[in-house]
């Protein structure tokens, strides 16, 4: 039945303002108010009939929600905070799209914060975005400061950490290894020979140290780690800065036959130097990242990488976050997501 057949008169608006509200809606389309509010948050519950009235009546008066009256009404917004250290970084471009395709139908939205890995940055934007009584938190990490780690356990607000995993019995997180990911890339380097093998780093935040610590395991495990091959630059990661070190490495460590990039930035940037420079890849030096971005497969050699699952990862903390903020305990605290090595003619 059109809203129109439902009441032959527009309702009148109660509020001094003019501003249409819920009510309003609710009487146009013959449903209670919560009815409204369910069927426009778009809970699968609503009838789809009752459901496309909502919406047409909502549609011809032009009704707008109230954010800041339904935050007051549930103690809590219908948002969910984000926190991602680069919006620059496709990986986490992946990891958010994935999150926004899963909370979007259960009616929340984000509400993004760019940490640029700086712990301090990363409370500050925290303490904002708890002002606004968020639903849920999703964070990225689990190495955070001190305040940060109260002002989490302090909110109340249900909290899902990813990309990294915990054995903390109250922490819920969804990701994979960081540390035995770096050590099978690296175990996948000696396999084909390589011996002196680099490691090149950049920015520095826990998981790139992670991903060292799992290239350290696997060459003292074969007993060939020499902590001269490890280019640890603090400096923020980029294509150039990649084809920097690639230059530096081979100009200092003459004898160096394999380089593990801690990322794609890198890597992709190692390699084009090594197209510039005439350095032939894998036969004088074998090149690896990690992430295994898109254009990876494109390269002049195919790079090889480990592949990380921020897609799946991006649902999965998505998802256990919604079971936290429904009151369902999930069944596990940590999801461990795994890698998948992928590899081509570069190494």
């Amino acid at each position: 039945m059109p809203p129109s057949a439902v009441s032959p008169a527009s309702p009148q608006r109660p509020r001094a303002t003019g501003r249409i509200t819920l009510a309003d809606v609710a009487a146009l389309a013959g449903v209670s108010p919560i009815t409204v509010s369910r069927a426009l948050r778009g809970e699968r519950t609503v009838d789809p009939v009752l459901a496309e009235r909502v919406k047409a009546a909502a549609a011809e008066l032009r009704y707008m929600p109230d954010p800041a009256a339904r935050a007051l009404a549930s103690r809590h917004s219908s948002h969910v905070a984000v926190l991602i250290p680069m919006l620059s970084n496709a990986l986490f471009v992946d990891l958010l799209e994935a999150v926004q395709r899963t909370l979007r139908p259960a009616g929340y939205q984000t509400l993004i914060g760019i940490t640029h890995y700086d712990p301090d940055e990363e409370e500050q934007l925290l303490r904002e975005q708890l002002l606004h009584r968020p639903a849920g938190l999703l964070v990225t990490g689990i190495d955070h400061n001190e305040r940060t780690r109260e002002l989490i356990a302090g909110s109340g607000v249900p909290c899902v950490h990813v990309m990294a995993l915990s054995t903390t019995p109250d922490l819920y997180c969804v990701g994979f290894s960081q540390t035995d990911a770096g050590a099978a890339i690296t175990q996948h380097l000696l396999d084909r020979g390589r011996r002196r093998i680099a490691f090149v780093a950049a920015q520095l935040d826990p998981r790139t140290l992670q991903r060292a610590e799992g290239y350290r395991r696997a060459l003292q495990a074969a007993g060939l780690h020499d902590p001269a091959l490890e280019w640890l630059d603090p400096r923020p990661s980029s294509m150039a800065l990649g084809g920097e070190l690639l230059d530096q490495v081979l100009r200092e460590r003459p004898d160096c036959d394999a380089i593990f990039f801690c990322n794609d930035d890198l890597a992709q940037g190692g390699l084009l130097a090594a197209l510039r420079l005439g350095v032939a890849v894998p036969q004088r030096v074998a090149v690896a990242g990690f992430n295994d971005l898109s254009g990876s497969d494109q390269m002049l050699p195919p790079r090889s990488n480990v592949a990380t699952p921020r897609g799946a990862i991006g649902v999965a903390g998505a998802q256990m976050l919604l079971a936290l903020m429904r009151g369902d305990t999930p069944p596990q605290h940590a999801v461990d997501l795994g890698f998948e090595l992928r590899l081509r003619q570069s190494s």
